[in-house]
């Protein structure tokens, strides 16, 4: 199969323009494709697609993409690359059409920008099958033409990233427990000589002091793991890692303070946050980025048992503070504040944890955008940047001391797990919790429950667990290495 991009005219009634790769292909058949278009009803709109058959030898199915305006470029108003973003979802369309033909192989037209191209076909193509015994046939992309093979390549890589991130949030909490899921990320990362992995247990856990983290895994029969990553791609040792810290839930029950059964089977991708910034620091290893980064994630199950956190429990984290537990679904805060504390230890030249961590931030932003709280307009600047070019968007939140009075009012301890107003500004006072917990002046937390998962808001994504925002986060650290800030 082909997919080849046009766009559309910028006046209503001019022809519709071929890419370079389109009007190539049309000269190969004769200027037969343009024929066939102008006959087959009006000009193809962004996203849309036509099919056509039998053109030529090589090529039984061609699959005509509509790209939208061909200069289109960023939309400051929807804060992204509104050119990439077309050809993502025009890309992922195509391929799809070639996937439900059954064809194994599908050639991609670059569309004048290979990374999106890459990025939408590989993207698009990814489904989480491995337990149907009646899976749909695998599809692989490659480049048409030989033009612009380093950004497809790199954009293979970027796709890939998000895909592994939605491959460990899609898959069963029993089949993906705190200790696969620290197997799957090691065995991912293996072949790389510059990157270390620990697999910490319980013992481990309990020698740092993480009593925080601990009072929420002791509630499950699995026992919980801090993953541990380093990633040497600097140019010296001892630069400055970038700190990812990520909640790794790998089931959510709500522990005592049950959550409603309905929707609960979601709470599998309740490590998000792990999934998105393992699958980042792997991403870089394939990129050989020079940078040094760190990863860290606290993995555990939040279960009710006998053992379990009770509403009103308090425990100690790891700096020392005191928290109350005063609703035991706030959890993920618990196992944060502990990892946290422990990311201080490196040194980092910037700290940035990433957590499907309330409900509250999905009422707040939907699935648009993650949320980004934080203490550096350096930071928010590049994550920004970087969230441009990708498409999967980062807006930031306020962390005003307002927040952090909600959380510090406390009855019982140094601060509460839950603001004194329950409900408001959920996803702020939760983020005035971490807050408690850090010390370094370039530090973001990016609460990414809204873009948990993928209903149809993303053309390019299929339904299921979306494993953003990954690719903003490779970006991001990409933009990192070549930074000389220091």
């Amino acid at each position: 199969g082909l997919v080849l991009g046009i766009y559309s005219s910028e006046k209503d009634e001019g022809a519709a323009q071929f890419t370079s790769a389109g009007e190539a292909f049309d000269r190969l058949v004769s200027g037969k494709l343009r024929e066939l278009l102008s006959l087959c009803g009006p000009p193809l709109k962004k996203g849309k697609t036509r099919m056509f058959y039998g053109l030529h030898q090589d090529f039984p199915s061609v699959v005509v993409v509509g790209l939208g305006k061909k200069n289109a470029g960023v939309n400051d108003q929807e804060n992204w690359n509104e050119g990439k973003e077309n050809i993502r979802a025009a890309v992922a369309a195509g391929c799809r059409q070639i996937q439900d033909l059954e064809i194994p192989c599908v050639e991609v037209d670059p569309c004048g920008d290979a990374q999106a191209a890459a990025e939408g076909a590989v993207l698009g193509l990814h489904e989480y099958n491995e337990l149907k015994q009646k899976k749909k046939p695998v599809v692989t992309a490659q480049l048409h033409g030989s033009a612009e093979s380093e950004a497809w390549h790199k954009g293979v890589i970027y796709a890939e990233g998000q895909n592994l991130a939605r491959y460990l949030m899609e898959a069963p909490a029993n089949y993906i427990t705190p200790i696969k899921f620290a197997e799957h990320i090691e065995q991912k990362l293996r072949s790389f000589s510059n990157v270390k992995v620990h697999i910490r247990p319980e013992s481990w856990i309990a020698t740092q002091q993480m009593g925080a983290f601990l009072s929420v895994a002791k509630g499950s029969a699995e026992p919980p793991i801090f993953l541990e990553i380093h990633y040497s791609g600097g140019a010296k040792t001892n630069d400055s890692p970038l700190v990812l810290v990520g909640k790794g839930v790998t089931f959510d029950s709500g522990g005592i303070s049950l959550k409603p059964s309905s929707g609960m089977d979601a709470m599998r991708a309740d490590m998000g946050g792990a999934a998105t910034i393992c699958s980042a620091i792997v991403t870089a290893a394939a990129l050989n980025l020079p940078l040094n980064v760190i990863g860290l994630a606290p993995l555990c199950e939040n279960m009710p048992s006998g053992k379990a956190n009770k509403p009103g429990d308090v425990v100690t984290a790891k700096n020392g503070k005191t928290i109350q537990v005063d609703n035991t679904d706030a959890e993920g805060r618990l196992l944060l504040a502990d990892a946290l504390c422990y990311a201080h230890n490196f040194n980092a030249r910037a700290i940035v944890n990433a957590a499907t961590l309330t409900g509250a931030m999905d009422v707040a932003l939907g699935s648009a955008a993650t949320g980004v709280f934080t203490n550096s307009t350096w930071l928010w600047n590049h994550l920004y940047e970087a969230s441009i070019l990708t498409g999967d968007r980062v807006w930031r939140m306020p962390l005003f001391e307002h927040y952090t009075k909600q959380v510090t009012d406390c009855p019982l301890a140094d601060l509460s797990n839950i603001g004194k107003y329950s409900r408001a500004g959920g996803a702020c006072t939760a983020a005035a919790f971490l807050k408690e917990f850090v010390t370094a002046s370039h530090w973001a937390h990016l609460d990414i429950a809204g873009v948990m998962s993928n209903k149809d808001e993303v053309p390019y994504l299929r339904k299921g667990m979306a494993g953003r925002p990954t690719r903003t986060l490779v970006e991001f650290a990409t933009r990192l290495s070549q930074d000389s800030h220091s």
